[in-house]
């Protein structure tokens, strides 16, 4: 099992959420650069067969935000921030 410690320096990613990220082939925060927030949703609730609470949307919008982020917005390192469209689109920027 690939080492999903990296993962969980993130805002919001515990041990469960950074399984999560590491069976979509991500190791570190690095890696998340880039990526869709929902197309990884997506692929997870592929991989897993079944619907997944969309809190883990919201943290994989945090988780992503902080990774490309060079100075992230304090207020935006909070995962119940990104249930909103307004930065799930990534108007924020």
């Amino acid at each position: 099992m690939p080492n999903s410690k990296p993962l969980q320096s993130l805002p919001g990613v515990g041990p469960s959420i950074a399984r999560d990220l590491a069976d979509l082939g991500y190791a570190t925060p690095h890696d998340l650069r880039g990526e869709d927030p929902e197309e990884m949703y997506e692929r997870l609730c592929t991989i897993r067969g079944t619907h997944i609470d969309r809190c883990v949307l919201y943290v994989f919008r945090c988780a992503v935000y902080a990774a490309e982020t060079d100075r992230p917005k304090p207020d935006l390192l909070r995962w119940w921030k990104w249930k909103s469209r307004q930065y799930g689109n990534r108007s924020h920027r």
